[in-house]
């Protein structure tokens, strides 16, 4: 038998999605509070997957009936202290860094594309081209290095007279072996 199209529900149902919806926006903002600003800020791609799971728990718990609000503010309550835990053992300790996050990715070294490395992270050209114009390069040779950051930003380096080993803040890069030296 086809289904009906269900367009009304009847006001107790609405009314408790709209009780629902109320409850896990208030969850939600007190949830982002006391986990911190790492939860809207550009994002990894681990803190992206959390924010993914989280929308979908709470959207469940608002409109499905077969999932009990209590259910779905334990498993959102839960992510969020996973978070907030793993958060703090990656600062502690850099094997559960390695394992949770990615690491940055060199895409170019003085002007040169690393075609490995773009093949890899499926970045082109036309999006190298795009970063250095937006940082005010109009050359690849006038930036020492691009770099494709966690959060999937890339990030211009310009010229300077600087060697690889000697640029402290690219020390957790991913780059060809022949750059580590």
């Amino acid at each position: 038998m086809a289904e009906v199209l269900n367009i009304w529900s009847g006001w107790p149902r609405i009314v408790e999605i709209a009780g629902n919806a109320f409850l896990f926006y208030a969850l939600i903002i007190v949830m982002v509070r006391m986990v911190g600003k790492r939860t809207t800020s550009e994002l990894n791609n681990f803190d992206w997957i959390i924010n993914v799971m989280i929308g979908s728990l709470a959207a469940s718990g608002v409109l499905l009936r077969n999932v009990a609000t209590a259910d779905a503010i334990a498993a959102i309550v839960v992510l969020a202290a996973c978070q907030y835990i793993t958060t703090k053992l990656v600062q502690r300790s850099r094997t559960i860094a390695n394992i949770v996050k990615a690491e940055p990715t060199l895409l170019t070294h003085k002007g040169e594309y690393l075609r490995d490395a773009m093949l890899r992270t499926r970045i082109s050209e036309e999006e190298i081209k795009t970063a250095l114009r937006q940082n005010g390069i109009t050359h690849n040779a006038d930036a020492n290095w691009v770099v494709l950051e966690t959060n999937g930003q890339l990030s211009v380096i310009p010229r300077q007279d600087v060697a690889w080993a000697e640029a402290e803040a690219l020390s957790d890069v991913h780059a060809p072996k022949e750059l580590n030296g």
